[in-house]
């Protein structure tokens, strides 16, 4: 039975999943393979391969996988930072891919207001403690 709390809830994630995808911060397998310095299709390492091993998470829309443009490090050859498949292991049980990018572009309080992608290369022992901290959950004493 639809209730009007069920409804609220799907437009809410309707809009929030709007939002992750207009931020500009998704890009296809297409669109990385075009990347400067990414190797061909015949590389033995392709972005499919990173999601399938853990080293990255993508988002599905409108049957189309989406890979978060802020996991992949400019140095080295848009490849997945280290950090990216510590934190995919860490959420494992508890988030989807929708659920990463959720908390990736959401502004976190741990971090001092700042979002874990912001962090991901400057800073990733903290966005991984985010990340713990963030599994978790609230805890009374």
């Amino acid at each position: 039975m639809t209730t009007p709390t069920s409804l609220r809830e799907a437009e809410m994630e309707a809009r929030a999943r709007r939002a992750v995808m207009e931020s500009g911060d998704w890009l296809t397998v297409d669109e990385i393979l075009q990347l400067p310095g990414v190797r061909s299709r015949g590389d033995s390492v392709h972005p499919a391969q990173w999601k399938q091993q853990g080293d990255i998470f993508t988002i599905n829309d409108h049957g189309t996988d989406y890979y978060p443009a802020f996991g992949l490090e400019k140095d080295a050859g848009y490849r997945p930072y280290r950090v990216m498949s510590k934190i995919i292991d860490i959420f494992k049980e508890d988030k989807d891919g929708w659920g990463m990018a959720f908390w990736f572009q959401s502004i976190n309080s741990y971090l001092g207001g700042l979002r874990p992608r912001d962090l991901i290369a400057t800073d990733p022992d903290l966005v991984i403690d985010a990340a713990l901290d963030e599994v978790r959950g609230v805890t009374h004493g």
